[in-house]
């Protein structure tokens, strides 16, 4: 058995240690907000934080997993939305939303390192998520109004 903790809260699993991250976060957790996409780090759907660091789960093995993991149903633990997820909304970003939960990891990330990112450090910083709608624009604006509401006194 190996313990690890999601969100702030610790679960057990009997996983084998090469199964990735993902995988327990979806089938054994039942948090099926990180989402899988190509499964060789290319897309950015399955992305979550460990240790605050943006890290794509479909290639964590359990065996090199390092600290906490954050998923996106942990970005906001008071029930609330996140600003960056308010700002996802107001600037309506999702389409199919298949790829958004990966994004908002991604840009938290971003923010948290950058609370005031040009349109280049959010290109540089997003170029490995991928939106099959098209919605970088969309993106690229609600993180600049994150970023906003965060210096204003929100929290990621």
């Amino acid at each position: 058995m190996r313990t690890l903790t999601v969100n702030g809260t610790d679960y057990q699993t009997d996983a084998p240690p090469d199964t990735p991250l993902l995988w327990v976060l979806r089938d054994e957790l039942g948090l099926t907000g990180t989402k899988y996409g190509c499964g060789i780090a290319a897309c950015g759907a399955c992305t979550v934080h460990v240790d605050g660091e943006a890290v794509r789960s479909c290639q964590v093995p359990l065996a090199d997993l390092w600290g906490e993991v954050t998923t996106i149903e942990g970005l906001a633990p008071d029930s609330r939305l996140a600003p960056l997820q308010e700002a996802w909304l107001r600037h309506q970003v999702a389409q199919c939303g298949f790829c958004q939960s990966g994004q908002i990891m991604q840009a938290a990330d971003l923010l948290a390192s950058n609370p005031a990112p040009s349109d280049e450090d959010i290109d540089a910083a997003m170029g490995g998520n991928l939106c099959r709608c098209g919605t970088y624009s969309a993106i690229r604006a609600a993180i600049h109004d994150a970023a906003r509401a965060i210096g204003e006194g929100g929290a990621g």
